[in-house]
């Protein structure tokens, strides 16, 4: 991995360097995207298609470890959470419904929901994981803490899974959004 990113790294040191682009985490993953050229990633799919990755914790594994490497080889290279923060939160307000599909809980939860609060909540939420209640997590929480908080709209009936998403993904995605449209008469 190190042999792979690192050339990136320096490539992204290099642009900041002759252009003052700051890079954001999804500028980051496009690139990585583009440089990976397997169509088996989702990196390349959503880069082909200009699909941002909003990833709030990049730098936690080893992507981290990389810059954190990167920055004693070649220092400067600066990447700008800020930057995504207002991405996803533009992308809330700006759209005329949201809703959100959200496997697992912690970080990536809370981003999602904080976004939609900036646009007084999501008109559709289905929260799928084994997160519990009982220990004051984000990811334990039900629907109606989102509600409360306004990052899912009063008027919206959303759903908790209590389950492993690595199983339920699969099944919800084959029963929906996968299903073939009827055949014409």
């Amino acid at each position: 991995f190190e042999d792979w990113l690192t050339p990136l790294l320096d490539e992204m040191l290099d642009e900041q360097l002759s252009t003052q682009r700051v890079w954001s985490p999804s500028s980051m993953i496009a690139k990585m995207g583009a440089a990976i050229n397997d169509e088996d990633s989702i990196c390349y799919w959503a880069q082909r298609n200009g699909v941002p990755i909003f990833c709030p914790a990049i730098t936690d594994g080893s992507i981290g470890d990389m810059l954190f490497f990167h920055s004693f080889k070649r220092p400067g290279l600066v990447v700008d959470l800020v930057q995504d923060i207002r991405g996803i939160n533009r992308m809330a307000i700006d759209a005329k419904r949201t809703g959100m599909l959200i496997c697992g809980g912690g970080l990536v939860k809370h981003h999602i929901c904080n976004a939609n609060l900036m646009r007084n909540g999501a008109h559709y939420a289905v929260f799928v994981n084994t997160g519990q209640e009982f220990d004051g997590s984000d990811s334990g929480a039900k629907p109606d803490e989102a509600i409360s908080w306004g990052k899912v709209r009063m008027d919206a009936t959303p759903v908790k899974v209590c389950a492993d998403a690595t199983i339920i993904l699969p099944l919800l995605v084959s029963q929906t959004f996968a299903q073939e449209p009827p055949a014409a008469d």
